[in-house]
């Protein structure tokens, strides 16, 4: 198929010069012509993917919008699903989910069963990632009925971890919310790594919500974070993303 591998294998290649970037698009919150200028902003600022997706009020008709915004920036765009409504084929890949803390059992087959169809339908190239909620856990904890781990606990998050990566999740994301008062604890993110380097397991653990400095950044980055996903300062005032992708890839 011709979705597979495009996305993935250059995500690998990226990785090895540099640590990732991607920027949040919620199609819910941003309209087409403020996404513009965002998507610009991002590729000015070394942005190296677009996520774009949102827990609540996120139709296709949006959805597609959003991405052809987008695309006028030569950004690859990858669908962070929020539901199945948020699944749009003119994006380049998709997050294919786990949530592993959801109490919800749909988070943990019917979805994906549902998803597939619809990937496979809109010739996506499928990333396996799994999908750790962390601490404040936001509209998405809510949403989908998470059992959001305490900051409090760096050791409880390296173990969900671990079971993504034996599980066989490529991307390993520890969320802490969109507006998360403060980010993923340092050590959590380390720990992780070391779990899944112990295991001999390959895997990027990505990281999001509460970085809305260049020094959260930076210690997301000591702390071994292969990517950092920003979305809600990038709204509030995206003229900040260049330098916090800078402290972060360490330019």
């Amino acid at each position: 198929m011709a979705w597979k591998g495009r996305l993935w294998s250059m995500m690998l290649e990226k990785r090895k010069q540099s640590r990732l970037h991607f920027t949040l698009v919620d199609p819910d919150r941003t309209s087409p012509r403020d996404v513009e200028k965002i998507a610009r902003i991002a590729r000015d600022a070394g942005s190296d993917f677009i996520l774009v997706g949102g827990s609540l009020g996120v139709s296709p008709e949006s959805t597609d919008a959003v991405i052809e915004a987008v695309k006028k920036y030569g950004i690859p765009v990858v669908i962070f699903p929020g539901a199945l409504n948020n699944v749009s084929r003119k994006a380049d890949a998709a997050l294919f989910l786990n949530i592993i803390n959801s109490d919800d059992p749909y988070y943990h087959g019917i979805a994906q069963v549902q998803g597939a169809l619809i990937v496979l339908s809109h010739n996506l190239e499928p990333i396996p990632t799994c999908y750790v909620i962390v601490g404040y856990g936001g509209t998405a904890g809510f949403i989908v009925r998470a059992r959001p781990i305490p900051y409090e606990k760096p050791d409880l998050i390296a173990a969900h971890s671990l079971a993504c990566g034996m599980m066989g999740s490529k991307i390993i994301y520890l969320e802490a919310g969109s507006g998360a008062p403060k980010p993923v604890p340092p050590e959590a993110i380390t720990m992780s790594k070391k779990l899944l380097e112990i295991a001999g397991i390959e895997a990027l653990v990505i990281v999001g919500g509460g970085v809305r400095s260049v020094e959260a950044a930076k210690a997301v980055a000591e702390a071994g974070a292969d990517g950092l996903v920003t979305g809600t300062i990038v709204e509030e005032n995206p003229e900040i993303l260049a330098d916090i992708v800078r402290a972060f890839k360490g330019g």
